[in-house]
């Protein structure tokens, strides 16, 4: 299943729904109200209504393989299913409880961060980092936008960067669970792109510490949908490209993460994991920090991140506010 949480936009609902045919069901109305409207709600049905929302994707796909989606609708006269420019999307869970953000899980791009002459990134001893184990850090739930949002330009930063990253999501409650079983625990995964304010980012290193540098407003591109394990033959072996103004900058494969999937659900389960948490994989190499010449992101870019099977999701960068900027 493609799920998706959006804005119906005639009435401004907020509901839940999966992509089915090119349309999108809302399947809070397609099951007369017995599974929720909002995603977390949802998944923590668990199995039972993840069953419920494929009986009514399977129902919903002959009708509308019969008729155009403004016919559909239950006997109370409330349709269920919208063509793409009747709704606006959200992120699938648009405020996460938490995101567990994964750092330097490609080896390669571990190597590139390791050359950037940045004095304050230096200070941050990248070229000894031990792979005893998965690290990471906290991204505020705040910082989280969806596919197509405009993210401005910090007023604080002028090294605005990317990076392309798988996202897991989780399914149910994980507390110290094994890898042999922590893929029970995954709902399913997106697409993440991880904004970094790199001159923050290296200062807060340097002391240390991570925080403004990767979770302020809009930071935390994700989506557009959450695409269930059953959709997805190998999670370990797809395709990841991210174009900025339609220049490939990374291009790799999931299948290069030093941890896979299991391994690092079973590590961050360390801290109790929820329903609807986020889990990011780290980037591949290609970010402008990696280059000999960074090329920054600033107003007026496109950044589209795509990941085979998943989709793509695409992030326009605007100018902040001038007076905040002055």
């Amino acid at each position: 299943m493609r799920l998706a949480t959006f804005i119906i936009n005639a009435d401004g609902t907020s509901t839940i729904g999966a992509m089915v045919r090119d349309c999108y069901v809302d399947l809070h109305a397609a099951t007369a109200g017995t599974l929720p409207d909002d995603m977390i709600t949802f998944l923590r049905l668990g199995a039972p209504g993840m069953a419920q929302a494929q009986d009514a994707i399977q129902h919903l796909e002959a009708s509308l393989q019969a008729g155009s989606p403004e016919k559909l609708a239950t006997p109370e006269g409330r349709r269920v299913a919208y063509a793409d420019s009747e709704i606006t999307l959200c992120a699938p869970v648009p405020r996460p409880g938490k995101i567990m953000h994964t750092s330097c899980n490609f080896d390669a791009h571990l190597q590139e961060l390791a050359g950037w002459q940045e004095p304050e990134w230096q200070s941050h001893n990248w070229g000894e980092f031990h792979f005893e184990h998965p690290t990471g850090f906290l991204e505020a739930p705040s910082s989280v936008v969806a596919s197509g949002a405009q993210v401005a330009v910090p007023h604080f930063t002028r090294q605005l960067d990317y990076e392309i990253e798988i996202g897991i999501i989780i399914g149910k409650k994980a507390f110290r669970v094994g890898v042999a079983e922590a893929m029970d625990y995954v709902a399913g995964f997106t697409i993440f792109n991880d904004l970094s304010a790199r001159d923050i980012q290296a200062r807060e290193h340097s002391n240390k510490v991570i925080l403004l540098g990767k979770s302020f407003d809009g930071s935390c591109p994700f989506g557009p949908h959450l695409v269930t394990p059953d959709e997805l033959p190998d999670p370990h072996d797809l395709d990841m490209k991210l174009r900025v103004n339609g220049d490939v900058r990374q291009d790799a494969n999931t299948g290069q993460m030093h941890y896979k999937t299991a391994e690092l659900v079973s590590w961050w389960s360390n801290t109790t994991l929820e329903p609807g948490d986020i889990i990011t994989s780290g980037s591949p190499p290609g970010v402008a920090a990696g280059m000999a010449v960074p090329d920054w992101l600033e107003p007026g870019d496109l950044v589209e991140a795509t990941i085979e099977r998943l989709g793509t999701l695409t992030t326009h960068i605007v100018a902040g506010d001038p007076e905040v900027n002055a």
